[in-house]
């Protein structure tokens, strides 16, 4: 019996000279691999040209319990996202953000809610015309939400350090090096608030987003098993360069 699902593209490596393993988020079963075809002609019912990093997909699927890599049927895009392709800055901001959910989401369990962040921040990245600049800081940020490490707001008081590690702010300093100075606190603590909808109210220069995008790469790090450096963060910041 065959499935119908939207898919979020998360990462796509070469099996063979004739087959593509497709990892994705889908919308019905959590995380997902694919086996598929390298086919390229035009009446192909799965163009391997649609699998690129944060592709939303719609995909007719065969799913076997058994079976670790999955079978495509049918491929199509969900929505045009045509500026994601061609704009350098968005395409590096969904390379980055890809790699970021490559490495966070394992379950293979469905999370509406999760999947309907993804889809909306995704066709909102593709029709942005301006002020994308915070857009992966909002996201990411966004995203605590929805992988359970958010932290807890509710015990910053000025003058307060981040411990990291707890995700607590206290006034006490840390026993541990894994936490933010106080004036570094009091920022983070600023951009836990922000959103797509105020996000072009924060100004901030290269090295301060390179330094709060920093802290939040190592926050994930700090609580999520087997997270990585990020490869194409430095691809990231030469853009903004």
């Amino acid at each position: 019996m065959l499935d119908s699902t939207r898919a979020v593209v998360l990462h796509t490596l070469p099996y063979s000279d004739r087959y593509l393993i497709v990892h994705t988020y889908t919308e019905s079963f959590g995380r997902v691999s694919f086996l598929t075809a390298r086919t390229r002609g035009k009446r192909t019912l799965v163009p391997i040209s649609l699998f690129r990093p944060m592709a939303v997909v719609d995909l007719v699927t065969d799913q076997q319990s058994k079976r670790e890599l999955q079978r495509i049927h049918e491929a199509k895009l969900s929505f045009p996202q045509l500026r994601i392709s061609s704009d350098p800055v968005k395409s590096a901001i969904g390379l980055f953000l890809s790699e970021v959910l490559f490495r966070t989401l394992r379950t293979s369990e469905s999370d509406p809610q999760l999947f309907a962040f993804l889809y909306d921040s995704i066709e909102l990245l593709d029709e942005m015309e301006m002020g994308v600049a915070n857009f992966h800081i909002v996201f990411l940020l966004r995203l605590l939400h929805y992988v359970g490490i958010f932290p807890n707001t509710d015990s910053y008081e000025a003058g307060a350090f981040f411990d990291m590690r707890n995700s607590v702010f206290t006034m006490g300093k840390p026993v541990h090096d894994n936490f933010l100075s106080p004036s570094e606190s009091a920022v983070f603590e600023q951009l836990l608030r922000i959103s797509y909808g105020n996000m072009s109210l924060y100004r901030f220069s290269r090295e301060d987003r390179v330094k709060i995008l920093t802290h939040i790469l190592a926050y994930y790090r700090l609580h999520l098993p087997e997270f990585p450096e990020i490869k194409s963060f430095a691809v990231l910041q030469s853009l903004f360069d």
